[in-house]
């Protein structure tokens, strides 16, 4: 017997109705913001950054492949990783299928991590991926956009998200282990890394627009500023138990390490 609120169809309908209004006003309020992101100062980017890619050594200029605008998005996968953050893994999974799409719109969307080309491109043959991958390892670009740090700022405290985080002590923090298995740990394990050499990789996209030969920075966003790109998290938002992530075995895995259909039924009897 479930122990969920049930009600009648007319009840349902009264709710429904109820929240159809509040979900036309978030709607309304996500154009707006949608706006204002719009609307943010362009930074000229005056940087000569580097990335090394599958045709070579790459400006950023380069990247926006002979578009006006580029979408990166900043994949954990640091040079001493093993394969990239599982967690990662499932937001760009969907890049492959909308790619296209922006490229329609003068739009250009790939990821950029500080591991070695190589290891980028045997990962990326292992997920199927064909978006656009880059390394910036041994350039500024990944702690310019805030999304890498050295051992010495983890320990020392450094800038994430718009705030000025306190230096690490081991502990990962009461945030992150409220879902009763630590998604920091396992997915530190998942990379082949402990828990300092994982987070000193962060999270997060960063947009571009190249105008008169010029490159701006126009918009960066990190840690839940990204959850509007998990493909997923949509559709789980409007199943019944929501993203269901507590308790063992629900936390992301990378698309090739789930069971198979028969061999989950098969440990549940």
């Amino acid at each position: 017997m479930t122990t969920h609120k049930t009600g009648t169809r007319e009840e349902w309908m009264a709710a429904r109705l109820d929240l159809l209004e509040a979900e036309k006003q978030h709607t309304r309020q996500g154009d707006a913001l949608a706006q204002r992101r719009r609307d943010l100062p362009w930074v000229p980017v005056t940087k000569a950054y580097r990335f090394d890619t599958d045709k070579g050594s790459a400006s950023l200029a380069d990247l926006f492949q002979g578009r006006s605008q580029l979408l990166i998005y900043h994949l954990m996968f640091g040079p001493d990783y093993t394969a990239a953050c599982a967690t990662c893994s499932t937001i760009v999974d969907g890049f492959n299928g909308f790619a296209i799409h922006l490229a329609n719109h003068d739009v250009t969307l790939g990821a950029v991590s500080r591991a070695p080309l190589a290891k980028l491109q045997a990962y990326k043959r292992r997920m199927g991926w064909t978006f656009p991958w880059v390394s910036s390892q041994g350039g500024d670009f990944n702690f310019d956009f805030n999304v890498s740090l050295t051992e010495q700022q983890q320990r020392e405290g450094a800038e994430y998200n718009y705030r000025h985080e306190p230096p690490w002590t081991g502990s990962i923090g009461d945030a992150m282990t409220k879902r009763g298995e630590d998604p920091v740990t396992v997915n530190a394990d998942m990379t082949g890394t402990d828990v300092a050499t994982y987070t000193r990789e962060r999270p997060g996209m960063s947009a571009f627009i190249r105008e008169d030969g010029v490159v701006y920075h126009t918009y960066s966003a990190y840690a839940r500023g990204v959850d509007g790109l998990w493909g997923m998290y949509q559709w789980l938002d409007r199943a019944p138990k929501g993203r269901n992530e507590t308790g063992e075995g629900v936390w992301w895995k990378r698309h090739d390490e789930y069971a198979r259909p028969e061999a989950r039924r098969a440990e549940q009897r």
